[in-house]
């Protein structure tokens, strides 16, 4: 197979979507590799470490979408690349597509073969491809956190850790998953006071028995997030359903109640948000002010850290890459039925019902009815 991979043109997205290891692991396969020049220069990875692991270099990404049967990227394309979707074309990337019609529509218009890194679950309920991504914005979303408390960029100037005599700031995570946990991890090892709140009983119980005295955990419900949110110096939006739209737990009412200069990280913005006042922005703008809270909503947060991200990203990738590039989607999903629940557009059709529900009048196609 013909793989290619392209420079991300998103704003500040510095990730690439195969490093110079990748490609060898390609070539051994016995698959050809088509990189842009300048694709990995944001991670760190020179033209000349990709044509020494095997890639052919392009000039344009106009070419290697041209040329592959299957394209790795890192975010979902602009509607500056739809113009390069074709009919057969294999897509392998986050595509967050419940928080995107356009995207959508493109993508059915051309017929591509979408699979989408955000919506591939193994079968023990995990998700391996967009794992890495929430680790690390779990991780940001302290560190980013801190730096709006404080007052230069509008926040109230708490310390998160505080100092002897002084309080601690208080951080609210909402949603005890991936995100949850890694944000967690961070703000208790800042020492900074903790509470997280979740659906799953189960889950907080997991979390109480990982981090004991040193956090607090709630059951999620309006009235808990309510009361929580009103004395929070941070809060840590990380709630996720799979491929569909972020539920607003995040009320807009809860702004005016809040402590000025507090801070809200939606890291759930790349699914629309889970807070009704959020709107996405990006690293060369990424804060906004409302009703005194400072909003951060980067919808590519882990772009940040390009060098990290993209290593832990192509780490998990790679494997089933290979796969899909090994067999073809149709036969690499018959060897490994995981890989059926990574794909949300198929000749035309929404073959993922999370998606397929976020829009009215869309309709669900079992991608197995299909072969």
């Amino acid at each position: 197979m013909k793989v290619g991979c392209v420079r991300e043109i998103k704003n500040n997205e510095f990730r690439v979507g195969l490093t110079p290891s990748c490609v060898i692991s390609y070539v051994n396969a016995g698959h050809e590799v088509y990189i842009e020049k300048g694709a990995g220069i944001g991670s760190g990875f020179t033209d000349a470490e990709y044509e020494a692991a095997g890639a052919k270099l392009t000039d344009s990404a106009k070419e290697v979408w041209a040329i592959v049967d299957m394209m790795v990227k890192v975010k979902e394309p602009l509607p500056e690349e739809y113009r390069f979707f074709r009919e057969g074309l294999i897509l392998y990337t986050y595509l967050h597509l419940a928080a995107d019609k356009q995207q959508t529509d493109a993508l059915l218009a051309a017929k591509v073969k979408a699979v989408a890194y955000e919506t591939l679950i193994e079968r023990n309920g995990s998700l391996p491809l967009l794992a890495p991504m929430s680790q690390i914005a779990g991780r940001l979303s302290i560190q980013e956190g801190a730096k709006y408390l404080e007052r230069i960029h509008g926040g109230s100037g708490v310390l998160l850790a505080g100092v002897p005599g002084t309080p601690k700031a208080k951080i609210v995570i909402l949603g005890g998953g991936n995100v949850g946990t890694n944000a967690c991890k961070i703000a208790v090892g800042i020492g900074a006071d903790v509470t997280i709140l979740d659906i799953n009983l189960q889950r907080l119980e997991y979390l109480d028995d990982i981090f004991g005295s040193r956090i607090q955990t709630l059951v999620s419900t309006d009235a808990n997030i309510e009361r929580e949110v009103k004395t929070a110096d941070v809060v840590i939006g990380s709630v996720l359903i799979p491929g569909k739209a972020a539920p607003k737990l995040f009320k807009k009412k809860y702004l005016k109640e809040m402590k000025p200069g507090s801070v809200f990280v939606d890291v759930a913005v790349d699914q629309g948000g889970c807070g009704e006042s959020t709107r996405v922005t990006y690293h060369d703008d990424p804060i906004y002010i409302e009703d005194g809270v400072v909003h951060y909503c980067v919808g590519n947060m882990p772009g940040a850290v390009p060098r990290t991200s993209t290593i832990a990203l192509t780490n998990a990738t790679l494997r089933y890459g290979l796969q899909i590039a090994d067999k073809g989607l149709e036969e690499a999903c018959k060897a490994n039925d995981v890989i059926y629940s990574g794909i949300n557009t198929y000749d035309g059709k929404i073959t993922c019902k999370n998606v397929a529900d976020s829009f009215e009048g869309y309709e669900y196609t079992d991608i197995k009815t299909l072969w």
